[in-house]
């Protein structure tokens, strides 16, 4: 029941007082399926894409964190073909940093922050982590050629 009703407040907040190029809504009426998109965020190659997330709300919130997972190919160094994000708030501690005091809200902020800024230093992909920290033009070229690619409206 908490669960229920601490979802039903998050969903009402976010669909009245989102986050900045964020959106949130229930997936076919399902209160523990949802999806959310992000928009990329200006001056990252990501600008102007749309990008959409799933959100699958564990029984156990908000003492578990949701599972978020790009639905939308994105090209970063932490987000992995699958769409899973490496991300620490993500994750029950001791490896990550989830509390239940956090919100699906702060968590859509958290991977926006991400996507704007990627942690090369704890990567999910490789090859573009290194891109990233050594052919920064060439990264910047392929993110924004994914992004038109799959996530222009």
């Amino acid at each position: 029941m908490q669960r229920a009703s601490r979802l039903k407040r998050e969903l009402s907040l976010l669909s009245t007082e989102p986050p900045p190029g964020v959106i949130c809504w229930q997936n076919q009426n399902q209160l523990d399926d949802l999806r959310a998109q992000i928009l990329g965020g200006a001056d990252t190659p990501y600008e102007r894409g749309i990008f959409t997330l799933e959100i699958a709300v564990p029984e156990r919130y908000p003492f578990e964190p949701p599972k978020i997972r790009f639905l939308t190919p994105i090209y970063h160094p932490n987000i992995d073909s699958a769409g899973r994000i490496c991300l620490d708030v993500l994750k029950l501690p001791p490896k990550g940093a989830w509390r239940p005091s956090l919100n699906i809200s702060t968590l859509l902020t958290s991977i926006q922050l991400l996507m704007a800024e990627p942690n090369p230093d704890d990567p999910l992909m490789a090859d573009i982590s290194s891109e990233y920290k050594y052919n920064r033009q060439l990264f910047l070229q392929n993110a924004r050629e994914w992004t038109e690619k799959y996530a222009s409206q």
